[in-house]
């Protein structure tokens, strides 16, 4: 798949609410991750499928989400940028807010192999 194709992809399966999907079908297993800020305890960085994958579950379980709205795809040769703007709550705290981040992903092998996000905390 061209980047296009890649980018393109995500954006429905996003727009949809089929995050593992995408991640199933688009993710390298040499992923590389990068959250804007670290969790509590944790890495801003997370590395391999395996990880990353955890990295959603932990992120389904925790959040309820309302609405997910997704722009894009911005395309240039091998990275593309998409933008999320998310209705959630927060599951352990019922702490409901609305988020907005920027996401960079790059493409290599018809493969997403890096992504990072952007966002206020």
């Amino acid at each position: 798949m061209t980047t296009q194709d890649v980018a393109d992809t995500l954006v429905k399966l996003c727009s949809e609410g089929k995050f593992n999907e995408a991640t199933d079908q688009l993710y390298s297993a040499d992923i590389e991750s990068m959250e804007a800020g670290a969790p509590p305890g944790g890495s801003r960085e997370t590395k391999g499928l395996a990880a990353v994958k955890a990295k959603g579950e932990w992120w389904a379980a925790n959040h309820e989400v309302h609405s997910v709205k997704v722009e894009g795809p911005l395309v240039a040769h091998d990275h593309f940028a998409v933008t999320f703007k998310l209705d959630v709550t927060f599951k352990p705290q019922n702490k409901r807010f609305t988020m907005e981040e920027v996401a960079v992903y790059k493409v290599a092998g018809g493969k997403i192999v890096y992504e990072q996000f952007f966002y206020s905390m």
